[in-house]
């Protein structure tokens, strides 16, 4: 901590050096004559709100002194005024937009005022999580946005929002939010002392860079280790079931901790459609989901042991194999559609839709055509691919992908009992992924087993169901 100086001229010259206005032409600097005394302001160009830093301008113009940092504060009509008396914290406030004030007979203080405004976009609809019905708002960069979104459907006294700053480079705002009384109070403080220790040199990339500031170990295991969404009405949900949630400032991901694989199997979609219609989505969303991991590995053993595959199955055996080996075609094929996703990504968005669709039905026909691939393949594998999008999350998706690939090689290595030591390695590296928890396994709640969490995550239940707290609800661990 640096307090400021008792002398007026001292303060200024210290923020000036700190800040290098006459180096930084969005950095300006304004100073005000007040009766026989002296006010300057420290603000960032395009942060500020021009019309109400110019209103308050002419009310401290209309004063016949300023006078001491306190009496000024008080006349202030503004909102979110503070006192600092310390110079780092009137640095990052002023970096963070806001606008910060000194004046001759303020001694070591000065005012922060709050007239920030940022550049931001409309809270429209995620892209990557839209529903059929249901709200059309999704969170945004702006941290204050975002909280409000959560405040305006949770309208309870019991919903706390913590913040902190990360410090480092960026000085990035973050907010830890929970229903006091209803999330795991040891989880939460565990959460919030985990986060004040970290010491990251930026989060630029915010949420991300907090991620992987949170989990550093296990790089190997790719599932995802924590959960995100960007619909506000999932976020509330999720804090009244008990659940903590981290805004990352700049980011409109919001972490939903604790994670489990289960959680991935709800959507949003679900709880608005009728209970019949949200389980039948959710137990096939389930179904192709396993059913992408083992798909492409079970096709390629009974190639492998087409000799004795039962007559009924003699389908499944292609009528030309190609010219490559199977293995290497499958193999293929998963780059392949990577390589699409990532062109289609870097395509211009009118030009994106047809240049995909189009790429792939020429590469898959021209590939069987000349006899490099064979149809089932192609058959199987947009099969798969497909599949990965039956959930939200691309991450795990990524996750059955890499398992997927590792038990086809396992099986085209070992055969049948490489089939089988793939599917433990599944389940191994499912058990043993370690998120940010407390108390509870990323497989929660199969294992430890909770039946009615896990009736509740597996069936979509009617909405009458949650009438009780979510602690009166759900029986303890």
């Amino acid at each position: 901590m640096r307090e400021f100086y008792e002398n007026y001229c001292a303060n200024v010259q210290a923020m000036e050096k700190e800040l290098r206005p006459k180096e930084n032409f969005d950095i300006l600097t304004r100073t005000l004559a007040v009766g026989d005394e002296e006010l300057s302001f420290f603000f960032i160009d395009g942060f500020a709100k021009d019309a109400q830093l110019g209103k308050l301008m002419m009310h401290f113009l209309s004063l016949p002194h300023a006078g001491s940092a306190e009496n000024l504060a008080r006349k202030l009509p503004q909102i979110e005024v503070d006192i600092c008396e310390d110079l780092d914290q009137a640095l990052t406030a002023v970096l963070s937009g806001q606008t910060a004030l000194f004046g001759t007979n303020f001694g070591k203080k000065c005012i922060l005022i709050d007239l920030r405004t940022y550049p931001a976009r409309s809270v429209g609809e995620p892209e990557s999580d839209k529903v059929m019905q249901g709200a059309r708002d999704g969170f945004t960069e702006t941290l204050v946005v975002n909280t409000a979104l959560l405040r305006r459907r949770v309208r309870d006294t019991r919903l706390t929002m913590e913040y902190c700053n990360l410090g480092g480079i960026s000085k990035t705002d973050v907010v830890i939010c929970y229903l006091k009384g209803v999330a795991d109070e040891a989880f939460v403080m565990q959460l919030s002392q985990r986060i004040a220790r970290l010491r990251p040199k930026s989060l630029t990339l915010g949420f991300q860079s907090l991620a992987e500031s949170l989990i550093r170990s296990r790089w190997y295991n790719p599932f995802p280790k924590i959960r995100t969404t960007e619909r506000p009405d999932t976020a509330a949900a999720q804090v009244v079931e008990g659940s903590v949630l981290v805004f990352c400032d700049t980011s409109p991901q919001v972490m939903i901790l604790p994670t489990s694989l289960f959680d991935y199997l709800q959507q949003t979609d679900d709880y608005y459609y009728p209970p019949l219609t949200g389980t039948y989505l959710r137990i096939v969303r389930t179904l192709i989901l396993l059913l992408s991991v083992v798909a492409t590995p079970l096709w390629y053993l009974s190639l492998k042991y087409s000799a004795i595959l039962p007559p009924g199955l003699a389908f499944l055996i292609p009528d030309e194999s190609g010219a490559l080996p199977i293995i290497l075609q499958l193999f293929l094929a998963e780059l392949a559609i990577d390589g699409l996703k990532i062109a289609s990504m870097n395509t211009p968005d009118m030009l994106s839709n047809s240049l995909s669709v189009v790429g792939a039905l020429l590469l898959g026909d021209f590939a069987i055509t000349v006899g490099w691939f064979c149809v089932d393949v192609i058959l199987y594998m947009a099969f798969v691919a497909i599949a990965n999008f039956a959930q939200q999350n691309h991450e795990l998706g990524y996750a059955f992908k890499f398992m997927r690939m590792l038990i086809l090689a396992l099986s085209a290595l070992l055969g049948i009992w490489g089939f089988a030591l793939g599917c433990v390695l599944f389940c191994v590296f499912a058990a043993t992924a370690k998120g940010v928890g407390h108390g509870r396994g990323y497989l929660y709640p199969l294992i430890p087993w909770n039946g009615t969490a896990m009736r509740r995550l597996l069936f979509r239940t009617r909405k009458r169901d949650f009438a009780e707290s979510p602690t009166e609800r759900t029986p303890p661990d």
